[in-house]
């Protein structure tokens, strides 16, 4: 994580004492689970937390340099504080009881707080959305002009997309949400699964199906997935809001604040500044993705090899896709939109969009499709060459006026029928 992509809430959440304050948090719900099954004394966990004991990671890691061993100095620091009760701590564990399980607790609140942030970009959308449904502009296919659509029609689409990321993501989390409590490799030789299961329920977690020494790496290969998919939908908004703000487009900008400045050299710049910084780190969430599938490939019941790079993508994809949802609102929210440059575009193509609409007529007047085809494109490509106005073109054509009457023909012309069924599109968005 660097600060500049950092939000407070995930510096605080993959902080070195939000780490270790987890790690307690998981070794004190063992220890009262193991007092139920007689294995420890009654009393044990309660009293611990009675110290209500001051972590210092600095003191933490000084132990690790000489015992080489992240959790060894964490029990050892603990024993420092707390005395003869934290002798109980760790009974029957190994140490990836505590960083799996810990690590899911942390995955699931970045969850929520990535949840929280997509809900309002799902706002936002929904906002802007309902706001254009009725603005028309040009749908672009291959960034040819293909056939209008509303600029609420494209915000719906970006709408939908972030809630099935968000239904990805709660699936995701719910995925994540395993832990366990099972000892070296699994078995439970010195605990029981009842123990497991009700420490892990008192943290909301559930225990993993078949667990080796660790909780298989599937589950956060997934999880990171998930949050690649996230980043790609925003990046694909921020795309569109790019083109739009080209020069020679102009249908719609990012908001340029009191005192900005778009350009060292040249004064006059406006630039989409903050969608290209969207899609750069786009490229840093989805990076994570190759190194959490390779994580899943691990020695027999466990290797560390998988340790190293979570430590890396945990905190960096989490954060960095906060940071984008955050943005990507703010963008979405003060989009400045031109409706007069949408319409503009939309007739400097001088209603070739509605070639379609000439064709279907042709076929349902009993032309072949293919000889319908030629006839609309012939008139089109004519146009393109500046021979004359499409329309004017094809009211021309003997051919075509020999299947369609003008009346005919102008119904094919008509920009709110090709339009009308927009403010279905975007209630099924909102709606759905």
């Amino acid at each position: 994580m660097i600060s500049r992509y950092t939000s407070p809430e995930f510096g605080a959440l993959w902080s070195s004492s939000a780490r270790y304050e987890t790690w307690l948090k998981v070794e004190l719900a063992a220890c009262e689970a193991m007092e139920s099954a007689q294995l420890v004394p009654a009393g044990t966990a309660r009293s611990l937390r009675e110290k209500e004991l001051s972590l210092d990671p600095v003191r933490i890691e000084e132990i690790e340099r000489t015992v080489k061993h992240d959790v060894i100095a964490f029990l050892t620091h603990v024993e420092d504080l707390a005395g003869p009760p934290a002798r109980w701590l760790h009974r029957g564990m190994t140490s990836s009881d505590v960083l799996d399980t810990s690590f899911a607790l942390l995955l699931v609140k970045a969850a929520d707080l990535l949840e929280h942030r997509l809900e309002a970009l799902c706002t936002a959308l929904a906002r802007r959305a309902g706001e254009h449904r009725h603005t028309p502009m040009i749908g672009r296919s291959h960034g040819i002009a293909a056939e209008p659509v509303t600029f609420g029609v494209v915000l719906a689409g970006h709408l939908a997309e972030m809630k099935r990321c968000k239904g990805r993501l709660r699936a995701a989390r719910e995925e994540i949400a395993v832990g366990k409590i099972a000892g070296a490799v699994g078995t439970y030789a010195h605990l029981d699964p009842s123990i497991e299961e009700a420490a892990l329920a008192a943290l909301g977690l559930r225990p993993e199906t078949v667990a080796t020494q660790i909780v298989p790496r599937d589950r956060h290969a997934v999880f990171f997935s998930t949050l690649a998919v996230i980043a790609a939908g925003v990046e694909r908004l921020a795309t569109n809001v790019r083109h739009w703000q080209r020069t020679e487009v102009g249908e719609a900008e990012e908001r340029f604040t009191t005192g900005q400045k778009g350009s060292s050299a040249m004064p006059h710049k406006r630039n989409p500044i903050l969608s290209e910084n969207l899609c750069g780190l786009a490229r840093l969430v989805r990076a994570a993705v190759v190194p959490a599938l390779e994580n899943v490939v691990l020695w027999h019941e466990r290797d560390i090899s998988h340790s190293s790079v979570e430590r890396a993508i945990a905190p960096d994809a989490t954060a960095t896709l906060g940071f984008m949802l955050e943005r990507a609102t703010s963008i979405v929210d003060g989009l400045v939109v031109y409706p007069e440059a949408m319409r503009r575009n939309l007739d400097d193509v001088g209603e070739l969009y509605f070639s379609e609409g000439v064709m279907l007529a042709l076929v349902g007047a009993g032309l072949p499709r293919q000889r319908a085809y030629e006839l609309v494109q012939r008139a089109a490509m004519r146009a393109l060459q500046g021979d004359g106005g499409f329309k004017e073109l094809l009211a021309a054509d003997p051919e075509v006026t020999r299947h369609l009457t003008p009346d005919a023909l102008a119904h094919c012309f008509d920009l709110e029928r090709a339009l009308a069924h927009a403010d279905a599109i975007v209630d099924r968005a909102l709606r759905d």
